[in-house]
């Protein structure tokens, strides 16, 4: 049982729905993950930390997929479960 609510991609309306859809769009996934379901209390939280998550995996001097593999390493050596 969750301890809080979160909001299901079916529920969602408004800025949650639109940030959720371009969570799937951007990252060609089928479904929100939880993390970002967690935030889903708070539409402004929501879609303020989508948009700045998108702004740092943008390419740069690093492509994405370098930047997505040094996020997953930063992740396991600090022993993140999730």
């Amino acid at each position: 049982m969750a301890l809080y609510r979160t909001v299901s991609e079916k529920e969602a309306t408004g800025k949650v729905k639109k940030v959720y859809k371009d969570i799937m769009t951007t990252k060609k996934i089928d479904f929100v993950p939880n993390f970002w379901k967690a935030l889903s209390i708070n539409p402004d939280h929501l879609e303020a930390t989508w948009q700045k998550l998108k702004a740092v995996m943008k390419p740069g001097k690093l492509d994405l997929l370098t930047k997505e593999i040094i996020a997953l390493a930063v992740s396991a050596t600090n022993n993140c479960e999730y």
